[in-house]
């Protein structure tokens, strides 16, 4: 029986596509490559679905370019890395080269190993300054899909998961044992009180033992050519990333 890709679903949801509309935007990006491709609705369905468990390379390679993820974090077994290399006898051959092993007799690179899986879905807390009015305090709320691969952790909020609509949040972070550390981009909603702005800056965050909480605080910059900073806090609400979790999740916290 196939096992659902919810990972890839997640990341299309979180891109605000339609299958549709991921698929046009990977026969987009063959073709800005060089390197054209069938992408299809239909197609998507069946990464989604798992009836077909691994993408050829020239979808694997559209699909990093639109998603700005490596394959492997879209729930896909990772591609073969291949180098050639002289075989002694005048000729040269095709050898696989994973991470992690030597290549061309230099030296292994090693993969510093998390702990702990932070895959899930998880409620983003950050609280902000308005200097416009009045130095209120507000709060910043998105249910965030969470996905691992390695030691580098990538988020986005779902569609209709914000507390205030319309306002996608993305996250890029690395983790070193139970610190969390990267970056932060935010697009304010058009009819909001920012009218579309996108706000960015860096994110540190201690994770706790119990693998179910991480706080810390972000930095930004603001209107005023000032740098502001403020907590932020990411509570596990799920370890599933199924259809049923992300469609129970897609809507406003609380």
């Amino acid at each position: 029986m196939a096992t659902p890709n919810g990972n890839l679903r997640a990341v299309r949801m979180g891109l605000l596509m339609s299958q549709d509309d991921f698929a046009r935007a990977l026969r987009d990006a063959g073709q800005r490559a060089g390197q054209p491709n069938d992408a299809s609705k239909r197609l998507v369905q069946r990464w989604e679905s798992g009836t077909t468990a691994a993408p050829r390379p020239v979808y694997a390679r559209a699909l990093e370019t639109v998603t700005g993820l490596p394959i492997e974090s879209l729930g896909f077994p990772p591609q073969p890395l291949a180098r050639v290399s002289g075989d002694g006898r005048g000729g040269h051959d095709l050898v696989g080269s994973p991470v992690g092993t030597p290549t061309g007799g230099t030296s292994p690179n090693p993969q510093t190993a998390p702990r702990g899986n932070h895959t899930g879905i998880w409620l983003s807390t950050y609280e902000y300054v308005s200097s416009g009015r009045g130095d209120q305090v507000f709060t910043g709320k998105h249910y965030v899909v969470l996905l691992q691969h390695g030691n580098r952790l990538t988020g986005r909020s779902l569609p209709g998961a914000s507390l205030n609509p319309d306002s996608p949040l993305t996250l890029d972070l690395q983790v070193e044992g139970s610190t969390v550390t990267g970056t932060w981009t935010e697009q304010t909603a058009t009819d909001g009180y920012y009218r579309g702005a996108r706000y960015f800056g860096a994110l540190q965050l201690l994770a706790e033992p119990t693998g179910r909480r991480m706080a810390g605080k972000w930095v930004g910059f603001g209107k005023e050519f000032d740098v502001n900073t403020g907590p932020w806090e990411l509570r596990l609400m799920d370890t599933s990333t199924a259809k049923a979790t992300l469609a129970e999740y897609d809507r406003p916290p609380e």
